[in-house]
């Protein structure tokens, strides 16, 4: 038996922070839950990515929650531990605004099909006028190539995998990248009394200030780099790493001290390319994340750059996709912006 065909005028994909405000823009347009749209989410529970953050991270270390519209998170315990806040916001969000997500769904591809938009899953497929894409980067960590990774005997993890430092009692680790993540799984590590070695490819900038012109600059060296039809990079390339009370604390402590890229891997630690070496019993990974947009690519839409050429939200390759939480977009206030535009965008499409 074929899988079921269901006709849908907007297909949202993902139910993260972009996906639930697409959602809500979509239903204060008057487009009705079924038939005007679908939200389909692959997690089996609300909270998108920050489910899956690592214990450890609570409130007030994160770079910030931006509000759902319609619905603010409000005042928080800053010692809570992201992964139970915000997924219980984002549950009692979509419980009081009564959207509709379909879950576990996953989407397998997208595919142009005459008029429409084939959207296949494991819930059958859906025939849309419009895509809204809000599937993140979550579920692409990035896991650079080096040379000997294979002879290695230790662990290798990606910030994707780790659990805390208590896997790690009595152990050295070598963390490789120069991300928030990395500098708070450093502080992690270090504050449990495990040994640390941090490996980055450039040397870190750190700023006393980064303050809202600040954060439109590194969004505009972003957006640069989309509308070249180029990936969007990382997000610290852009930014650089905020000079919290914490962080310059680690750094006196030489905790931050900085290495240069390794040039292999040994079957005991790493070695850099003077013959140099660090015992490792563990390759921390904390490497980033590429966009998680393989379903889309039976529509063909990479630049000659690597990239995605997007207008405003608006895919130049294909006008009836919408990504949002791509490049310039890639956080919590970006994403619900780039909602709201995304959905403008389709209504005036109709």
């Amino acid at each position: 038996m074929s899988p079921a065909l269901s006709t849908v005028d907007v297909v949202v994909v993902g139910a993260g922070q972009g996906g639930l405000s697409a959602a809500h823009f979509l239903d204060r347009a008057g487009l009705a839950p079924g038939r005007g749209y679908v939200v389909l989410d692959a997690d089996d529970a609300p909270g998108g990515a920050w489910r899956h953050r690592w214990p450890g991270l609570v409130m007030a270390r994160v770079n910030g929650v931006h509000d759902l519209p319609g619905y603010p998170l409000g005042a928080v315990d800053p010692r809570a531990p992201v992964r139970e806040v915000v997924p219980a916001y984002f549950a009692e969000y979509e419980r009081r605004l009564g959207h509709p997500v379909r879950r576990p769904v996953a989407v397998h591809a997208v595919h142009a099909a005459g008029a429409r938009l084939l959207v296949e899953s494991t819930a059958g497929s859906f025939a849309a006028r419009a895509v809204v894409n809000a599937t993140g980067t979550w579920t692409r960590p990035f896991w650079p190539s080096y040379p000997g990774a294979g002879t290695f005997g230790g662990r290798q993890l990606h910030t994707a995998d780790y659990a805390g430092p208590q896997e790690f009692t009595g152990q050295h680790v070598v963390v490789v990248g120069g991300g928030i993540s990395a500098v708070q799984h450093l502080a992690e590590l270090a504050g449990a009394g495990v040994g640390t070695t941090w490996v980055t490819r450039r040397e870190p900038e750190f700023r006393e200030e980064f303050d809202v012109e600040a954060r439109r600059a590194a969004v505009e060296v972003v957006a640069r780099r989309v509308a070249r039809g180029e990936p969007p990079g990382s997000v610290v390339s852009a930014t650089g790493l905020a000079l919290t009370p914490e962080v310059a604390a680690l750094r006196d402590r030489g905790v931050l001290k900085r290495h240069p890229p390794f040039a292999r891997l040994t079957p005991d630690g790493v070695q850099w390319a003077d013959g140099s070496t660090q015992r490792a019993d563990a390759v921390l990974w904390a490497t980033g994340f590429r966009p998680a947009l393989d379903h889309l690519r039976p529509l063909r839409l990479r630049e000659p750059g690597g990239g995605i050429l997007v207008d405003g939200t608006r895919v130049v390759r294909e006008p009836r996709l919408h990504l949002v939480g791509y490049g310039p977009s890639a956080s919590t206030v970006g994403a619900s912006r780039a909602a709201r535009e995304a959905v403008r965008e389709v209504l005036a499409g109709r």
